[in-house]
């Protein structure tokens, strides 16, 4: 078929029968290797949005593909009626990387992050009775937690929240790094304090060391869960497996998806000993998580990560490449403000528009995707080469160099 009836038919098919909730590129994208995409066109781009983090070991990795290819041929959906192997063996892998506890399996990250709040609101009712209201969540100011009702509620953006209200009661939200903030919030009525490792949506703002284990002490003080968010900064985007790893604490409980599966939807949270037994039967439930096929996926993934020693990469190539990142603020003072982030998970703050430096950069081989306000957010893959990695600086210097 000709690549401009492609085109044509893709752009016209998503104009009359998708839903408009996204201001999507004029971009369609056909096939994927490792860090690079092609469109319908046959250009190819460098692919740093990872399908937003998702694509944690590239685009159709040779092992992930036969398990899933394998898997498929064998058994895709049983339903949490039944047991199936991949589902406890990917819960104990989540197990040995967590630490003791328990794991419950769903579809995607707004998935996870509201079954956390459930398990906060059973955690309240444990503390002080049925009968009595202790259901508070203390988050972030900035914080994204997805866009279901309860996520929604723990999101304190208008632009998320305008157009749904009234929203989910029970939610305070203190400054980000400021302990002081939060301790000032906590109450008889307080469940669960609930942060992401580090801000995604928001501009990549990352928790302090300090202010986590700050929050892991609060917690215990006052019989609080510390429930964290490893949507977007978790699965070893950071150079360890869960980014809050890096402030040496464990929490009660986290939300994870994303890079989970490595492009095949899977979602899931782990809760540690303390509240594991708060989940009982009838109280939480899914139909799709945990198939037979989303597990392969993900043990897939998490085969990659660990025979490729990729924490040990991200760990090591991150740090020339935003060193490399942030000699653009000297370079181009007028233009970059500063370089945020860890690991493969980075924000570049501009300090004017991004929209057109997103375009320019496209139309010269790099996908990014936007954070924030005038944030450009660069999500490598885990197995992006230093090449890759130096190449991407090499085209934002030449953006920044023509826009001068």
């Amino acid at each position: 078929m000709n690549p401009s009836l492609i085109r044509s038919s893709a752009a016209e098919l998503y104009d009359a029968h998708v839903m408009k909730n996204y201001a999507r590129a004029p971009l369609t994208i056909v096939r994927g290797q490792g860090t690079q995409v092609w469109d319908d066109q046959g250009n190819a781009y460098l692919d740093f949005t990872s399908g937003i983090a998702v694509n944690a070991i590239g685009h159709c990795h040779p092992h992930w593909v036969r398990a899933v290819q394998q898997q498929a041929a064998e058994l895709i959906h049983t339903s949490n009626l039944f047991r199936n192997p991949n589902q406890g063996e990917l819960a104990r892998r989540l197990v040995g990387y967590a630490g003791p506890g328990r794991v419950f399996f769903c579809n995607s990250g707004a998935e996870a992050d509201e079954g956390l709040l459930k398990l906060a609101r059973l955690h309240g009712m444990r503390k002080v009775g049925e009968e009595a209201k202790c259901y508070k969540v203390i988050c972030a100011e900035k914080a994204f937690h997805g866009r279901m009702f309860g996520g929604m509620s723990a999101t304190p953006q208008e632009k998320i929240q305008r157009g749904f209200r009234p929203l989910v009661p029970g939610f305070s939200f203190g400054r980000l790094n400021d302990l002081g903030s939060f301790a000032d919030l906590v109450d008889d009525d307080t469940a669960a304090i609930f942060v992401e490792s580090i801000q995604g949506e928001s501009g990549i703002n990352p928790c302090t060391p300090e202010f986590l284990v700050g929050l892991r002490r609060l917690c215990d003080q006052k019989n609080l869960l510390l429930m964290v968010d490893e949507v977007q900064c978790g699965i070893g985007r950071t150079g360890t497996f869960y980014a809050f790893e890096q402030a040496g604490i464990r929490p009660d409980a986290i939300a994870m998806a994303k890079g989970l599966g490595g492009g095949f939807p899977i979602g899931a949270i782990w809760v540690g000993e303390r509240a594991a037994e708060l989940f009982q039967p009838g109280s939480h439930g899914t139909t799709f998580g945990g198939t037979p096929l989303a597990c392969a996926a993900a043990l897939a993934t998490l085969d990659v990560i660990e025979r490729e020693k990729l924490l040990a990469h991200v760990t090591s190539a991150s740090k020339p490449w935003i060193q490399a990142l942030q000699g653009l603020v000297t370079e181009f003072p007028k233009q970059v403000g500063g370089v945020r982030g860890r690991g493969f998970l980075v924000g570049v703050q501009l300090l004017v528009d991004s929209a057109p430096y997103a375009v320019a950069l496209r139309e010269n081989g790099l996908l990014v995707a936007g954070a924030g306000v005038n944030v450009l957010r660069l999500l490598p893959p885990l197995n992006a080469s230093a090449d890759e990695l130096a190449r991407s600086v090499e085209i934002f210097r030449g953006v920044l160099a023509r826009k001068a």
